[in-house]
C-alpha cells in the first residue's frame, strides 16, 4: 500500500475553533471575502469555493437567508442561484475547460449535506477519467490545484 497525503485537511480534523454557527451566515457578514472564498456577492446570494472540495473548481451558490427549507426560497432567490450558476459555469469554462459539471442541492444530513442547516447549491466541474481508482479503492481525491490559485483564476476571471 502507498501512502498520499493531503496535508491541507489536517488544520480542519485537528481545528479545536471551528465556527460553532452557520458558516454561510458568518462569512458574508464579514470583510474577508478572499480569506472566506467567496468569490462574488449578488443581492440575495454569493458565490464561495468549497474549502473541502471534490474536485478542483468545486464552489457553492448559497443564499444570504438562512434556511434548510429549499420550498421556502422566493422567486428571486431561486431565479438568483440559478443566475450565479450559469455565470460561475462560463467562468469555469473559460478558465479550467472542464468537460461536464454536477450541479446538486443535499438537502438533510441523510442527503449529504455537510452543512444541513442552509441551502445550497454545489458546483463541481468534472474530467473525462477524474473518477478514478483514487477514491473508490483509497478513500482519496486528488485535487491539482490549491485553493487560493483556483480563486485567483475565478476571481480575476468573474465579469465586472
Amino acid at each position: 500500500m502507498k501512502d498520499i497525503f493531503a496535508p491541507w485537511r489536517i488544520s480542519y480534523i485537528q481545528s479545536t475553533d471551528k465556527p460553532s454557527g452557520c458558516i454561510f451566515c458568518a462569512f458574508p457578514e464579514q470583510d474577508r471575502d478572499e480569506e472566506n472564498l467567496i468569490l462574488h456577492r449578488g443581492e440575495r446570494s454569493f458565490v464561495i469555493l468549497n474549502r473541502y472540495p471534490y474536485n478542483s473548481g468545486h464552489l457553492m451558490v448559497v443564499p444570504y437567508r438562512h434556511t434548510s427549507d429549499y420550498c421556502s426560497l422566493t422567486t428571486e432567490e431561486v431565479n438568483e442561484i440559478h443566475n450565479l450558476s450559469s455565470i460561475a459555469i462560463e467562468v469555469m469554462k473559460r478558465t479550467i475547460n472542464p468537460e461536464g459539471f454536477n450541479l446538486g442541492i443535499n438537502l438533510g444530513k441523510v442527503a449529504g449535506a455537510g452543512v444541513e442547516d442552509h441551502v445550497h447549491l454545489h458546483i463541481v466541474p468534472r474530467w473525462n477519467g477524474d473518477t478514478n481508482f483514487m477514491p473508490v479503492m483509497g478513500d482519496v481525491r486528488v485535487i491539482p490545484q490549491s485553493l487560493e490559485e483556483t480563486y485567483r483564476v475565478f476571481a480575476d476571471s468573474w465579469p465586472r
